[in-house]
């Protein structure tokens, strides 16, 4: 694979299960190592890939927001200033004290969402992993990847449309895999098609999109 994302740009990777979608976004957030070659990266990265994946089950929920912070390259005393802005995000004051372990998918999701952005990133990273947690929280999410980018944005609640508005404010870059065509027809400046680890076609949403879509009926 040999790509150049532009700067400022929202650019999706769509494709089978299996293509390798998720696997190059591993590799753009440094979560991955490729085989052969490089990637160049030019900006501070919030990979939304996985949530929760580098929690350790047996610390709670404090625990693991100072480790994740960690994993992601925070410094103690930037997840200090952040603390209370990461638990009152996640709304899980009740449960700080309990272990990840008996948390529900929904809460896991909502602690790692809530340290995953509380930075506004130069490059953001989402791998069709919000739709996890419980059904508010899917709801949610839902919205947010299919019309955030959008001004007619009117069915997140306020907080949330605040803090992912302030993700893709100033010019971010966006990365995005979905398995949705239509949200990412509508969402995105461009498309690169994969199948088996290759580059099948780059180009607009609507050109590359119909030909994928096309190429998969019958399948």
């Amino acid at each position: 694979i040999n790509l150049e994302i532009e700067a400022n740009k929202i650019t999706a990777f769509i494709g089978p299960s299996g293509c390798g979608k998720s696997t190059l976004l591993k590799v753009v957030a440094g979560v991955m190592k490729p085989t052969k070659g490089k990637v160049l990266v030019g900006g501070n990265i919030c990979p939304m890939i996985e949530l929760g994946a580098g929690f350790d089950l047996d610390l709670n929920a404090r625990e693991n927001i100072y480790l994740n912070g960690a994993v992601m390259g925070y410094s103690k005393d930037f997840i200090d200033s952040k603390y209370q802005e990461i638990v009152d995000f996640s709304e899980l004051h009740d449960f700080l004290e309990v272990p990840v372990r008996n948390f529900s998918s929904g809460m896991i999701a909502r602690l790692a969402f809530s340290v995953a952005t509380i930075v506004e990133p130069e490059i953001l990273i989402v791998d069709e992993i919000l739709s996890v947690g419980d059904l508010n929280f899917q709801k949610n999410s839902f919205q947010f990847t299919t019309d955030i980018f959008s001004e007619k944005n009117r069915g997140l609640p306020e907080k949330s449309e605040n803090k992912m508005r302030s993700l893709i404010s100033g010019g971010t870059t966006v990365l995005y895999v979905s398995h949705s065509i239509e949200s990412i027809k509508s969402l995105c400046d461009k498309v690169v098609w994969l199948e088996h680890g290759k580059v099948i076609q780059v180009g607009t949403a609507e050109k590359v999109c119909a030909a994928y879509y096309e190429s998969q009926i019958g399948k």
